[in-house]
């Protein structure tokens, strides 16, 4: 029997001061708790949070056709410069996305004591809560987020007791189907690797058939000082890779080393992907794991929803062989990583290194 993700986050506890979001509607300011400065970057200069205008640049992460003849090079090149890009031809219907995106807003629509009672517990992952990397910095991100790992008929019962079949079919149809995707673009990424098809059929037995996966529904309201505050704290993310969908609001950046942040712009139909640590493991440091945040705007609500795909807890992750080079990193087990990361954040890397 296989450990689910969640699993791996129980040996971390997290004060109450750092899961419950603010009442945003019942603001007219921005919190001091919320306000961030130059010396919120704990010290890191790529990451500093109020660099607030992105720099000038031609280039951006690509959009790519997944049914294009050259969608592995294509793939491979972003995973190398950028470790992110846009997919679009990736057979996820409209009308779904929409309708999570619809429960989604349902969701954080409700008053807040009603949010609260799926509020996530302090060693949990699951339910209602701001983002889990929050006691790494000394203020408060301006978000709320919704997070499921497998079935949300638990989760919904506790906010609609009489009316949540609609959220939960939503939720589990946009699950199943971000699956689907997620295992298609992982297996371009390895061909894109040069993993032939007898090694991909190996690994696939250990970590792709037996993928453990959360869907990450996240609110960022309208702000009334986005220049002073952060939607979502610099970071990169854990699993191999995420997928999202970024409504019609900008706000997602990505950092480009000698460049600054890069915005990423919302493009009608197309989802963004982005190489989290595993995959920056497995490939030998080959891929990217880009560091990315969310600003926050004065006039829009901005929702979206991540789905991050990854192995079970107790898998353990290595760099594929016949890649070129020595590894780089050791051997770690899905749940040793995440307790790195639970405990030094963007540092966790350098713990397993060779």
């Amino acid at each position: 029997m296989t450990t689910s993700i969640s699993n791996a986050y129980e040996d971390t506890n997290i004060h109450l001061n750092n899961i419950i979001p603010l009442d945003f509607g019942s603001l007219l300011q921005l919190p001091e708790s919320h306000v961030w400065t130059d010396d919120d970057d704990s010290g890191n200069d790529r990451r500093t949070c109020l660099a607030r205008q992105p720099h000038a640049v031609a280039a951006s992460p690509p959009v790519i056709d997944l049914r294009a003849p050259d969608a592995v090079g294509l793939v491979g090149d972003a995973c190398r410069r950028w470790g992110m890009f846009q997919v679009t031809n990736h057979e996820v219907l409209h009308d779904l996305v929409e309708d999570v995106e619809e429960q989604a807003r349902r969701l954080f629509e409700l008053p807040n004591d009603q949010k609260l009672k799926a509020l996530r517990a302090p060693n949990g992952v699951t339910w209602y809560g701001v983002p889990r990397f929050s006691p790494f910095f000394p203020r408060l991100m301006w978000h709320e987020g919704f997070t499921i790992v497998g079935s949300a008929m638990e989760h919904a019962k506790l906010l609609w007791p009489h009316h949540y079949e609609e959220f939960c079919d939503a939720m589990d149809k946009y699950q199943k189907k971000m699956n689907s995707l997620s295992y298609n673009i992982l297996l371009v990424m390895l061909k894109a690797l040069g993993v032939d098809e007898e090694d991909r059929e190996k690994h696939s037995s250990s970590f792709l058939y037996q993928s453990d996966s959360v869907l990450q529904l996240n609110s960022y309201p309208s702000c009334p000082n986005p220049s002073q505050t952060i939607g979502l704290a610099p970071h990169t993310d854990s699993l191999l890779l995420t997928i999202l969908h970024q409504n019609d609001t900008n706000g997602l950046q990505i950092m480009q080393e000698g460049v600054g942040w890069v915005p990423i712009r919302p493009i009608p139909g197309a989802l963004v992907v982005n190489i989290g640590d595993f995959m920056h493991i497995l490939s030998n440091a080959t891929f990217n794991n880009m560091y990315h945040r969310v600003v926050p705007n004065e006039t829009s609500h901005r929702f979206t929803m991540a789905y991050f795909y990854g192995p079970p807890a107790d898998s353990v992750l290595a760099p594929l062989p016949k890649l070129p080079g020595p590894p780089r990193f050791r051997a770690v087990t899905v749940k040793e990583y995440i307790g790195l990361k639970n405990k030094h954040l963007e540092k966790a890397l350098s713990f397993i290194q060779i």
